[in-house]
């Protein structure tokens, strides 16, 4: 989000080759706090749609708890 970005805690995911990941580590370092290596191309992709699946998940069963508490 915003936040995490203006204060330098994003998390980056990356896929590609691991020589090229290392060197753009450094310069990903410079604007999040965790860099993850995931694999080959189209790696990290996946970790962050699998990642934002899982929030989509939660968000949904909190608004879902908070309908059924409210109608209860």
């Amino acid at each position: 989000g915003v936040g995490a970005a203006r204060a330098g805690n994003l998390t980056f995911m990356v896929g590609g080759v691991e020589q090229e990941f290392d060197a753009a580590k450094e310069l990903l370092t410079c604007m999040g706090s965790n860099v993850i290596y995931c694999g080959e191309v189209g790696t990290g992709q996946a970790a962050k749609i699998c990642n934002n699946m899982l929030l989509a998940i939660s968000m949904i069963g909190t608004a879902e708890a908070m309908n059924l508490g409210i109608r209860l």
